[in-house]
């Protein structure tokens, strides 16, 4: 399955699952209502959230001057992928890393630590950029908006199982063991599927950024230094932003059943994906 065809598949159960959960708890109303709230709270951070996130992690924005090499590289590749020049930004912190945020290719930014710019070479660096003006591009900030906005009205509905019908017993025949059920398991379900898109548009920037820088093995080259960078120096990160990241700013990836919590798919999978593109000359 295509990583398009599969978020699209993962974005159409999610909101399966808002018009079942909506329907069994607030019918009509109450999935209007708990879906306003989310609208109101995601929309807010769609369009405030780069500079919110931007402003969490220090960056400052770079001059040309500061960094041509960086900047041109940046200007060139924005070229290759066909979209705007995004804004670029440094992160004072030395766990190598990176991350895209902005609501629309034209309103876009790029944001590189110290400690990537470091770390790797030219090829590297060139592999991390063009992953992250493939978010850009595949409008994956907006993606990732929408799934959380549905995401969220199924854990408010949920919510309401404790002053709705069904999250209590009365002559309308509530249920307070089905109520605490979908109080419980209506919102894991949903973060389940918003990790799995979260984690299907990497594999997807992977794979576009690696067209557009032309080198599949230097993107895999790449993540291989940043996982073990990651490790090595974990980033106090936001937990609620740390899927922006090109890798887990935590340190590790999550194994077994966790996994499916991830935001990102194990590095390994990704390394192995890219290389195969490779091997078929993409």
């Amino acid at each position: 399955m295509s990583n398009l065809l599969r978020t699209t598949f993962l974005m159409a159960l999610l909101i399966a699952l808002f018009l079942l959960v909506g329907q069994l708890i607030g019918g009509q109303t109450g999935m209007t209502i708990a879906f306003l709230m989310a609208l109101g709270l995601n929309f807010f951070g769609y369009w405030f959230s780069d500079k919110i996130i931007l402003y969490t992690y220090g960056a400052r924005p770079i001059r040309r001057e500061e960094a041509p090499e960086l900047w041109d590289m940046v200007e060139r590749l924005a070229q290759r992928a066909g979209i705007p020049m995004p804004k670029l930004y440094v992160i004072p912190s030395e766990q190598p890393n990176a991350f895209a945020t902005g609501r629309n290719p034209r309103h876009a930014a790029v944001a590189v630590t110290n400690g990537i710019v470091r770390m790797l070479n030219k090829r590297e660096l060139e592999g991390v950029i063009a992953h992250e003006l493939a978010h850009i591009r595949n409008y994956d900030i907006l993606t990732g908006t929408i799934a959380a906005t549905i995401a969220g009205a199924i854990t408010y509905l949920a919510q309401m199982a404790y002053w709705l019908p069904l999250g209590r017993s009365d002559e309308r025949g509530g249920n307070v063991v089905a109520g605490l059920l979908m109080l419980i398991l209506a919102p894991i379900a949903a973060l389940l599927i918003q990790m799995a898109i979260s984690r299907a548009r990497e594999f997807a920037a992977d794979a576009d950024g690696a067209k557009i820088c032309g080198d599949p093995l230097a993107l895999a080259s790449a993540l291989r230094k940043l996982e073990a960078g990651a490790q090595a120096m974990p980033m106090d990160a936001s937990p609620a932003t740390a899927h922006l990241f090109q890798v887990s700013p935590f340190g590790g990836m999550a194994g077994g059943i966790m996994s499916l919590f991830s935001t990102h798919p194990p590095t390994a999978e990704r390394i192995r994906r890219l290389e195969a593109m490779a091997m078929r000359g993409q």
